[in-house]
């Protein structure tokens, strides 16, 4: 089922049609029931925001009109305090506000702020929610991505920088010293909005159901029958849908960063969207994606970021000191590195790639 303004996007952007049949392979690929849950308990509803296609998925016949309005009503209410290109948004208040005062911004945004600071923090900046300027310079996934200057890039990495952001917390108010800061929450709101939607979903008595955000997917409960997800891992040289390993999981939330997500090809180079904040260059180590597989889509989200940008053995090491994460590392030589707590439980789907454990 798609809402209104999905039907009206799609309408108006031919080539998402071929992304909705794709979305509905990927899902089935990605969350299979195995033919044991009839077609009428698996309620679904798409959606577009967040400049990507949402599809919850509650397997749960009782499901019904008045639980996909207010997914749809969670899901505008984050867009509408966290999208940056938003002029009325919280955050885009903020960000004009930069090196001049302090915003009040809701709890909801206060404690997504909050919680992309920490892991900054805890990524030596690897994940930086001030990102904005270069996402801004770069352009890549809008209409004129370009390779910017040396010294444009110098003129934006000086205002790349999470420790010179204040979060009053008694106050609720987020401050950005500098002028021309910015915060850009693409790398952390998808999980938060997963997370919301899967809270929401347990308030409303249902206990199965696949959230998926663009490919990040926050698999709830375990399927019908008792039996575990099933989880695909993106093939980063194909089209979405098809899928290197699957991972079977309960209660688990996957999420992936990879170069095939946003990019953008000049001279024969790609140049993908997630940039390494000590270059304001796209990240370049031999990695093509990242997955995280942990507890909480929020934490999933920055993660993925992090690990990504940290690169194979750094990523493996930083992985190995936090509680309940695990991570799937695809390269560019085409092998797939599980980490220590996933190693015996992938399931190799690609002749194309090796499991190296």
């Amino acid at each position: 089922m798609l809402t209104k303004k999905m039907k009206d996007f799609i309408a108006s952007k031919p080539a998402m049609k071929i992304m909705i049949c794709l979305l509905g392979f990927a899902l089935l690929l990605g969350c299979s029931d195995d033919g044991t849950s009839p077609a009428n308990q698996i309620q679904s509803q798409t959606y577009f925001i967040f400049d990507t296609i949402v599809t919850v998925r509650i397997y749960d016949e009782k499901a019904g009109d008045q639980h996909f309005a207010a997914i749809e009503d969670i899901l505008e209410d984050i867009d509408a305090k966290m999208n940056r290109n938003l002029a009325s948004s919280e955050i885009a208040k903020v960000n004009a506000m930069s090196g001049k005062e302090p915003v009040q911004v809701s709890p909801e945004t206060l404690e997504v702020v909050k919680t992309a600071a920490a892991f900054a923090e805890l990524s030596s900046g690897r994940f930086d929610p001030t990102i904005g300027p270069l996402v801004d310079l770069w352009g890549i996934g809008g209409d004129s991505p370009k390779i910017p200057s040396e010294a444009e890039l110098q003129e934006a990495m000086a205002l790349v920088d999470y420790r010179e952001m204040e979060i009053d917390e008694e106050a609720g108010t987020i401050y950005l010293k500098q002028q021309g800061m910015s915060l850009d929450l693409g790398g952390i709101a998808k999980g938060y909005a997963a997370d919301r939607i899967s809270a929401y979903l347990s308030e409303a008595g249902f206990e199965s159901a696949i959230i998926d955000l663009g490919g990040n997917i926050l698999a709830k409960g375990i399927k019908p029958n008792g039996s575990l997800w099933t989880i695909g891992v993106q093939d980063p040289d194909e089209t979405r849908g098809t899928t290197v390993a699957t991972i079977r999981v309960e209660d688990k939330t996957v999420v992936s960063s990879g170069v095939y997500e946003r990019y953008f090809i000049q001279d024969g180079v790609r140049y993908h969207h997630i940039f390494d904040t000590q270059t304001g260059y796209p990240v370049d180590n031999e990695l093509l994606s990242v997955t995280i597989v942990t507890d909480r889509s929020m934490d999933a989200d920055a993660l993925s970021t992090a690990v990504f940008a940290l690169g194979l053995e750094q990523g493996l090491e930083f992985v190995a000191t936090l509680d309940e994460v695990e991570a799937i590392f695809v390269t560019e030589d085409k092998k797939v590195y599980p980490s220590e707590g996933l190693k015996g439980k992938l399931e190799m789907t690609s002749e194309e790639y090796t499991l190296i454990e």
